[in-house]
């Protein structure tokens, strides 16, 4: 199964691995489009205040707007350590032992605006550039990532399931016909459901967890029911593909 997890505004910073090499990302069918991107992103970056504008940056511009400055040149670490977050909390990758470690590099994909999607053990730079942001003189991101990123997460799933966990905002850079997405609601005393964000992104982080640790392989959304109800997870099948967690 590839489990697809949304990116995060929030990156750890510094790292220990070699600059960026495209040559070390997986689906390499996404270098054209990442190499264009990596390029104005480090020619805005040369106008903070051109840059802060279009990224759409407060109190913390100088020092994202630095890291954008450097996207080939900085120190790089593993996709799953570089985003951190409520999301990225609940996985609690940095308590994974070796074995899994490796199942998580070989279950989980990471979307990325920059980066179309990226693996877990990628090795990337801390970025900044947001799902929804317009690059001066560059058709918008959708649009880009669109006429080759459902190809390449087509190709990198190799006809196994597909479990969505991204944003709508990442999902609609590179939809995967036929995966299985999951919302999170939360139940309130009258019984109605509400979407809360922190909550969304803490139970996302709790499947994915889940479905990196199984032993099982799911291959289709009863499966991904089961994982989640033994972690304790109250899921519910809405959809032959859509999935809720209720909190």
């Amino acid at each position: 199964m590839l489990v697809l997890l949304p990116p995060s505004e929030t990156k750890s910073d510094g790292g220990s691995g070699a600059p960026l090499d495209l040559a070390d990302l997986a689906m390499p069918q996404l270098s054209a489009v990442r190499d264009t991107l990596i390029t104005e992103v480090e020619r805005l970056a040369a106008d903070p205040a051109a840059s802060a504008a279009v990224l759409g940056l407060g109190k913390s511009a100088d020092a994202e707007i630095a890291r954008n400055a450097t996207l080939r040149t900085s120190a790089t670490r593993p996709a799953l350590e570089r985003y951190t977050g409520v999301l990225y909390d609940a996985l609690d990758a940095k308590a994974f032992t070796k074995a899994q470690r490796a199942k998580a590099h070989a279950r989980i994909g990471i979307g990325s605006a920059l980066f179309g999607a990226v693996r877990a053990g990628d090795p990337i730079p801390a970025y900044r550039l947001s799902g929804g942001t317009k690059l001066p003189g560059l058709p918008t991101l959708s649009a880009l990532w669109r006429e080759v990123l459902p190809d390449a997460l087509y190709a990198e799933a190799a006809g196994e399931l597909v479990i969505d966990l991204r944003s709508g905002t990442y999902q609609q850079l590179g939809r995967v016909p036929g995966a299985v997405t999951a919302n999170v609601l939360t139940e309130h005393p009258d019984g109605s459901r509400t979407v809360v964000s922190h909550f969304n992104k803490h139970h996302k982080g709790l499947l994915a967890r889940a479905l990196v640790l199984t032993r099982a392989d799911p291959t289709d959304i009863r499966a991904v029911a089961r994982v989640a109800t033994k972690a304790g997870l109250r899921a519910e099948i809405a959809s032959p593909t859509e999935l809720l967690i209720i909190t």
